[in-house]
């Protein structure tokens, strides 16, 4: 049985001191392979220097929505740079973020930037993953006229099913973490009772949102087994089961 931990963020501060022994125990729960997400230019860099030093990990490189208004002029250049690595399978974490961001004109600009990297995607021919919190509306809008023949998963599904219906016409994936362990799952294990089981990537937004049993402390990749054994449950069917699924639909779409 391999796992496959689609989003983490190992190049975190969280990790500076003993991010050999987090990869050592992923190793030890199965987790073959390891997607770590940049957020800046900078901490791109960083996600590509880690995944250079370990076989099992694989960096994404993109602005994050949060940090979108302080965007460089040049760097798309500085990320295209970067992608001419094999270990780079993505853009990411790209998207919008209304839930920190009130002012208006601060959503365009990251409208503009999320925009801007999802054309990059589509000229670099890889795929997207894709920020959404309290943005459902204009992230799918956007997605909806961008990206078609454009491969991407929209990370730590948080919408209605109504919505998720929409990304599964444009043959987007969803990404399930934490949350789905939590008493207060709300929509989520239905909606996941009723995707596509080969539209489905498991993470574990590592060193954020921990799974039971684990809330409150450090998340890391290896807890990526607590959520596939909560899918198993939901889908009434074996963990081996939920391993091979979301392994293959790993390799599918980041082609690792």
């Amino acid at each position: 049985m391999t796992l496959t931990d689609t989003h983490s963020h190992l190049q975190d501060d969280a990790y500076k001191d003993d991010l050999e022994e987090v990869i050592e125990r992923a190793e030890a729960a199965n987790v073959s392979k390891i997607i770590t997400m940049g957020d800046t230019v900078e901490n791109s860099r960083a996600a590509l220097l880690i995944s250079q030093k370990y076989d099992s990990v694989y960096a994404a490189i993109g602005l994050h929505p949060e940090t979108a208004a302080e965007a460089a002029e040049d760097y798309l250049d500085e990320l295209k740079k970067l992608a001419q690595n094999k270990k780079v399978v993505a853009i990411g974490e790209i998207g919008l973020d209304y839930y920190w961001e009130k002012d208006a004109e601060k959503r365009k600009a990251q409208q503009k930037i999320f925009v801007e990297q999802i054309r990059l995607a589509k000229e670099l021919n890889l795929p997207v993953c894709v920020h959404d919190r309290d943005a459902h509306n204009d992230t799918l809008e956007i997605l909806k006229r961008e990206c078609k023949d454009l491969r991407g998963v929209c990370h730590c599904f948080s919408g209605s099913y109504e919505t998720v219906a929409e990304l599964f016409k444009l043959g987007f994936y969803i990404g399930v973490d934490g949350p789905l362990t939590f008493k207060n799952a709300a929509k989520l294990p239905e909606i996941v009772v009723k995707a596509p089981r080969d539209r489905v990537l498991i993470e574990t937004d590592s060193p954020y949102l921990s799974p039971a049993p684990k809330r409150g402390k450090r998340n890391e990749p290896a807890n990526v087994l607590h959520i596939a054994e909560k899918l198993a449950e939901i889908w009434e069917v074996t963990l081996e089961e939920v391993a091979e699924i979301t392994t293959n639909n790993a390799k599918r779409l980041y082609n690792i």
